[in-house]
């Protein structure tokens, strides 16, 4: 029944332990079968003793065997007859890694017979590239990626050097589950100034991104059943959080004035809560009027609900400074602004920020100490650094003239190859276009398509929760040079004719 290989990749130990884990499994050997001793069991492999030694204690640490008086080893009692039967099993979980696993014997082994393998009714199961292409890979029209080759990559690491340089025992501890004390006095200053908000260091939350601050935002603020407005066209991901906490979600339209609050009133005048990006609407660009501002400022009053506000690339506008944020119009504290640093230094960076009201940072503490305490430390000091030593500053400088002229040349290249059948939408800010092509009856196909040919086109019609009124695409430009830009939308004339 047990054997061993001297030239098999695993150990003597682990052979032997797979061995009577096999038999005991699969039902060769039964409760109260006696097991041979270890100083004969070495003795007819003809090995050392000290792997048997170390796989039997590992079979009695895991309850597969068990060590009685005057008799010796024998297979565990415990283990039903069920899981030790000579029938058909289903297939068994992979064998621990290490001596140190402890699985049970129920989780080793699982009856033919099926059965129920619940999970919350609303949570999706993944889906992967496969069923997004244009989500995979980096290059032409990419949406959501940055010119990462301008990075200041030399200074960050730098900083990097320096800080580790300077950790100490003090470092290595849990830190403040809104995140660091000095980047949040950095990132309040920067905020007030750039972006008109009202707020102070104790309101603001480091996160791991915008997503982590959208899930956040609905933990706190509302319940299954919760009605929320969402912007149609919007951001599907952001959808999805509010899915997932059992919200009910109500499209309100986008037009060339943002969000159009009279008609979401209409739609549902008590909504608890609504995501807006004022500032640049995705996906189709639009700045929220200040009519329309003030008009949803008093809605959130009036009705009792809450705004979250999406600033997520609020910093490049190209033919005018940056829009002020629709929370330093509120006088309410109605509004829960979210930032993040992906767009404007790069996505692997994972940090981002809530600016929460008074009465709220209690409750958002309590929720983020049950998800995940606090914030890694070191990222942020260094980060912290970045920022208050001017190299955030200048990059912001660089990259809104390097992304306005790729904007620029993109949005010629497009009139110049694809003429009157299309509308170029959102053309003044973000780092992303929106174009409409009126002769386009399956957007999502010919991304499909385009993906095959590493050109990355985010198909329109999923942005929208309801049927899309339009076919087109989400073209992406920062990741792509002026010089490849004009060859890309060539590839793309030739993709749709």
């Amino acid at each position: 029944m047990i054997a061993v290989d001297r030239k098999a990749p695993h150990s003597l130990q682990r052979q032997i332990y797979d061995a009577y884990r096999a038999a005991i499994v699969g039902g060769s050997l039964r409760s109260g079968d006696r097991i041979p001793s270890t100083r004969l069991l070495a003795s007819e492999l003809e090995v050392s003793r000290f792997p048997v030694l170390n796989a039997y204690a590992q079979l009695l640490a895991e309850g597969y065997f068990e060590s009685r008086v005057g008799a010796g080893t024998v297979v565990s009692s415990s283990i039903p007859d069920q899981f030790t039967s000579s029938g058909p099993l289903a297939r068994t979980t992979a064998a621990p890694r290490s001596p140190a696993s402890h699985s049970s014997a129920r989780a080793l082994a699982r009856p033919a017979r099926s059965s129920p393998r619940p999970v919350a009714h609303r949570t999706p199961a993944f889906r992967g590239p496969e069923a997004f292409p244009w989500l995979g890979g980096l290059g032409p029209f990419g949406c959501g990626q940055v010119a990462l080759e301008q990075f200041p990559m030399s200074v960050w690491s730098n900083l990097i050097a320096r800080r580790a340089r300077k950790q100490n025992v003090r470092s290595f501890h849990y830190g403040d589950s809104r995140g660091l004390l000095g980047l949040r006095e950095t990132i309040a200053a920067y905020l007030r100034t750039a972006r008109s908000l009202r707020c102070e260091p104790d309101q603001v939350m480091i996160v791991s991104g915008s997503q982590h601050a959208l899930e956040l935002s609905a933990r706190v603020l509302l319940d299954p059943g919760s009605r929320v407005w969402i912007e149609e066209p919007g951001y599907r991901l952001a959808r999805m959080v509010f899915a997932l906490t059992g919200c009910h979600l109500v499209s309100v339209p986008v037009d060339a004035e943002g969000l159009n609050v009279a008609e979401g009133i209409k739609r549902c005048p008590r909504a608890r809560a609504v995501l807006v990006t004022p500032s640049h609407q995705f996906p189709l660009g639009s700045t929220m009027s200040a009519s329309r501002r003030l008009q949803l400022l008093d809605w959130a009053q009036s009705s009792g609900s809450w705004i979250i506000e999406d600033d997520y690339d609020s910093e490049y506008r190209f033919k005018s400074p940056p829009i002020s944020s629709l929370q330093g119009l509120d006088t309410n504290a109605r509004v829960i602004y979210i930032g993040t640093f992906s767009k404007v230094l790069f996505p692997a960076l994972r940090l981002g920020y809530l600016v929460i009201p008074t009465d709220l940072v209690d409750y958002f503490l309590a929720v983020r100490r049950t998800t995940d305490i606090a914030p890694a430390a070191f990222q942020q000091e260094v980060l912290n650094d970045f920022i208050a030593e001017g190299h955030f500053a200048r990059h912001i400088r660089r990259m809104r003239i390097l992304y306005g002229e790729r904007r620029r040349v993109l949005k010629e290249s497009l009139q110049r190859e694809l003429g009157d059948g299309i509308e170029v939408l959102g053309s003044e800010a973000g780092m992303h276009l929106s174009v409409i092509f009126k002769w386009v009856k399956s957007d999502v196909e010919i991304a499909e398509r385009a993906a095959r040919q590493s050109l990355w086109l985010w198909p329109l019609s999923v942005s929208y929760l309801g049927k899309a009124p339009h076919q087109g695409f989400i073209l992406g430009f920062g990741s792509t040079s002026v010089e490849e830009i004009p060859r890309s939308v060539r590839r793309l004339r030739q993709l749709l004719h």
